[in-house]
Parts: C-alpha cells; sequence; structure tokens
C-alpha cells in the first residue's frame, strides 16, 4: 500500500513537472488545423523537405547519450573568461549601413532601416528548462542581461528549441517588443507565457510579412525539428529572409546541409551577409546541424557576399572543442574565398564599412 502511495505522488510531480509554463504549450484549435493543412505535414508531425533521422543508420540514442555523457571530451569551455566588448544597445544605428551585434549561440541584434531587430535571445545559465540542467554559459558571455533591452521592434524566434527560445529571457523582453515574427506554431508558447496574441506573427514556409512599411520577412524551410517535451515536430522550424530596400540578409537559425539552401539562393539572393550555424555539430547528428565546411557551403549555394558564423562561443552543445567550429569554418572559407567576418562578443559589426576578421579565440 506504501509502495502505491509513493508511486501516486511521484505520478503527481511528474505531471506537475511537465506542465511548468517553461515547457510551453502544443498548438491547439485554428493554430493546430493551420500547421494540419501544411504540405510538409504527415504522418502527425511536421516534416523535413529530406529524409532526416536524428542519427544516422546503426546509430542509437543511448548510444549517443553514452559519448556525451562518459567519454572524455577536452576543450570543451574556455579556461577563462571569453573577451566582450559593451554594445550600445539602444541606440539608432550611426549611418545608413546595416548593424549586427552577436552576443554568442544564435543570439544577435540587427539594426536596420531605423528598426532594432533581435533574433533568438537566450541570456539564461544554460538552454534547457532548469539551471542546474545541461550546458553553463562560457566565461565572460553573461556580460549582456536580457532586461537591458528596451523596445525592440521586432523579435525573431526561429524555432522553439531551448537554445533559441528561451523562457526567461522572452518574460524579460517580449512585453516591450512592438511586433514579434516566428515559425508556425511557436505562438502557441507565447501566448501561454503571456504575450499578447495580436503582437505575434507566426509564418509557414516562404510566407511573408512586411512591417513598419519598409522591412519584409520571409519565413523558408531549413532542415532541423523542434520540441520542448517528449512530442516532436509539432511546431515549425525556419529560416528568414530579411529584405530592405536596400539590404537582404539570411537568418539561418538551425539547420543541416542540403539542397533547400541552393534553392533559396536562386528564388532570393544574392545577400549581403548570411548569418549560419556552424557549431554543436557531430557525426552522430549529421543531418540536423552543419560541419564548419558545410557552413561555408551553405553561404556559397545561399549566394551570400559575406559569412557570418553563429551557432557557437557560448554554449557547449557537442563534443567538439569550444573553438573548433570557428578554426575550421575559417580554413574553409580561405580555402573557397568567401568573406568571413568573426566580431568579438558585442562588438558591432557595419555591413560594407567595418567587418571585422580578428582571430580572438586563439588569444587564450
Amino acid at each position: 500500500m506504501i509502495t502505491l502511495y509513493i508511486v501516486f505522488v511521484l505520478f503527481i510531480a511528474f505531471l506537475f513537472i511537465i506542465n511548468l509554463p517553461v515547457f510551453g504549450r502544443l498548438p491547439k484549435g485554428l493554430r493546430l488545423e493551420k500547421i494540419r493543412h501544411l504540405a510538409n505535414y504527415r504522418d502527425g508531425a511536421l516534416q523535413n523537405e529530406s529524409l532526416t533521422p536524428m542519427q544516422p543508420e546503426g546509430v542509437s540514442f543511448f548510444k549517443v547519450l553514452s559519448a556525451f555523457l562518459f567519454e572524455k571530451h577536452p576543450n570543451k569551455a574556455p579556461d577563462k573568461a571569453l573577451p566582450y566588448i559593451l554594445p550600445d544597445l539602444n541606440g539608432t544605428p550611426k549611418s545608413d549601413a546595416p548593424e549586427i551585434i552577436w552576443f554568442g549561440h544564435s543570439s544577435y541584434l540587427i539594426k536596420i532601416a531605423g528598426l532594432r531587430i533581435l533574433v533568438d535571445p537566450i541570456f539564461s545559465k544554460t538552454p534547457s528548462p532548469f539551471s542546474f540542467i545541461g550546458s553553463k554559459a562560457f566565461l565572460g558571455t553573461d556580460v549582456i542581461k536580457a532586461e537591458e533591452f528596451k523596445n525592440i521592434d521586432i523579435l525573431i524566434i526561429t524555432h522553439d528549441h531551448y537554445d533559441h527560445l528561451d523562457y526567461d529571457s522572452i518574460l524579460k523582453i517580449a512585453p516591450q517588443v512592438k511586433s514579434i515574427v516566428t515559425s508556425l506554431g511557436v505562438g502557441s508558447h507565447l501566448e501561454r507565457w503571456g504575450i499578447k496574441k495580436e503582437n505575434i506573427h507566426e509564418l509557414s514556409w516562404n510566407e511573408s510579412i512586411t512591417l513598419f512599411n519598409n522591412l519584409q520577412l520571409t519565413a523558408v524551410p531549413a532542415r532541423h525539428f523542434t520540441g520542448r517535451k517528449f512530442k516532436r515536430n509539432q511546431t515549425l522550424w525556419s529560416a528568414f529572409v530579411m529584405k530592405t530596400a536596400n539590404c537582404q540578409l539570411f537568418l539561418g537559425g538551425d539547420s543541416g546541409y542540403d539542397t533547400h539552401f541552393a534553392k533559396i539562393g536562386e528564388e532570393f539572393g544574392p545577400f549581403d551577409l548570411a548569418l549560419l550555424e556552424c557549431g554543436q555539430y557531430n557525426a552522430y547528428w549529421p543531418y540536423i546541424h552543419m560541419f564548419p565546411e558545410q557552413t561555408v557551403q551553405a553561404a556559397i549555394d545561399l549566394k551570400a557576399k559575406v559569412l557570418m558564423p553563429v551557432h557557437w562561443g557560448k554554449f557547449s552543445l557537442a563534443m567538439h572543442p569550444w573553438n573548433e567550429p570557428i578554426k575550421r569554418v575559417v580554413l574553409a572559407a580561405a580555402a573557397k574565398q568567401l568573406p568571413l567576418v568573426t566580431p568579438k562578443l558585442g562588438e558591432t559589426v557595419v555591413l560594407g564599412a567595418y567587418l571585422p576578421t580578428g582571430r580572438w579565440w586563439l588569444e587564450e
């Protein structure tokens, strides 16, 4: 009888935990109906354009977990604080040229066409539902706090993973944001967290929205997956094409390499700058994240004039050394003669005027 009571208490505790707000909420109602009518919705879930297994054939989830937890992986985090430049977060651009400020991982601020656009902000110590679980932010990457962002014009969320849709950061930033643009379904999480429905714009692939009369955002395919609890691919994952009268940027989010980059390049290119992931890769999950050499090829496929590699420099979510992604992408870009920009954390890139290429990750 005591055993049954303990099991019952544990079951109730489990139900309570998995329904905490941090996990968000799955789409329902009209939002779910719209998702189910998408061309890439099959078998109860959203699908990639190409077959995309989580692991290659012959590799089990438990093998991946064992390698991550029990094998030795040296240099996964820097042994001292990374260099950081304190940026002007809330000021307007000093010229007509777009400005980009990277905060580590896939979080960056774009100042363009008189607007301030924040992408995938994560300023928590860990990219997980609980602060005691997961990789800790590298030393020196916690200089900027979420509450410092005031009156952002547009907040872009590419997908609902914890390292892109950060609960604590959203609670502090979103109430002052004028418009939120995200992938279809993600609005369900945001609404549960108290974000006003009228401020949320959800896009399916190849759907566009024009905001403030002069900035167009188009959601385009990526090769990835979504989910904050157990059920995957109930919300969409996207990259975004950002277009103004004088500039066009590609905001990559997370994506494995595939033919979609060339298709996007043909339809929307060329791009003045492509911000693409180049970290958190491994041979155990080769289809959902790019290796650095693939990142360079993706930028070429997109017809990007300049590549800015992100998704590294803050968390260790894979087994490679923390600075291996940038070392490899620098070599690959040089071999392909692709211009690369590698700012320090917090450093302001000015497109066409200031494109830093210092190798600061070698200074440790």
